[in-house]
């Protein structure tokens, strides 16, 4: 098995820092994006070292955030970075057959998400997802405090599908973080 699929938790979370660390000065992307890599990959398969569960925001490109390249983090993208049956199989899928051993939830600073389940009365589709970060927010009206309590929620239902628990000594560790768009720098909300 390749090293990337079997990177414990703590390293991979040190990986996803020094890339932040990287992007926070960088001019141009700079993962690897090469034609060998891409063909390593076709050939090989995918063994990316992190699950990145994040919003669809057009701001928000997590392999650029972690300076990152083909094959290294396994992508998950919904607005609000709301957890629902789909996303928890595309975790569980990453998980459990690519051996990644980190799972982070991504949200970020002026997320519209967020802001339309504190300010409007969305329906149809849209409602799904606001009524997912009404469970989280509750009856919060900064949005900052409303991101994080979204973030810690989908890291709790994450948590609980993936049977992970405190002290749990399986190597595998589901955490939080927040994506400053203005500044670009990532927040991790918890260590391991």
């Amino acid at each position: 098995m390749d090293i990337n699929s079997e990177i414990m938790a703590r390293s991979a979370l040190e990986k996803l820092k020094r890339g932040n660390a990287e992007y926070l000065s960088a001019k141009s992307p700079i993962g690897d994006i090469s034609p060998s890599v891409r063909q390593k990959t076709c050939d090989e398969g995918q063994k990316p070292y992190a699950v990145v569960i994040t919003c669809s925001d057009s701001r928000v490109i997590p392999e650029s955030i972690f300076s990152a390249g083909i094959g290294e983090l396994f992508v998950i993208r919904v607005a609000g970075n709301v957890m629902d049956r789909t996303q928890l199989g595309s975790v569980i899928y990453a998980v459990s057959h690519l051996g990644c051993k980190l799972v982070v939830v991504l949200g970020h600073t002026h997320c519209g998400a967020v802001h339309a389940a504190i300010h409007d009365e969305p329906d149809g589709y849209v409602k799904y997802l606001t009524d997912e970060i009404r469970l989280a927010i509750r009856d919060e009206k900064d949005e900052n405090k409303a991101c994080r309590l979204n973030v810690e929620r989908s890291v709790r239902v994450t948590k609980d599908a993936l049977g992970v628990s405190e002290g749990d000594e399986s190597g595998l560790a589901v955490i939080g973080a927040i994506y400053n768009i203005d500044s670009g720098k990532v927040d991790f909300l918890n260590e391991i």
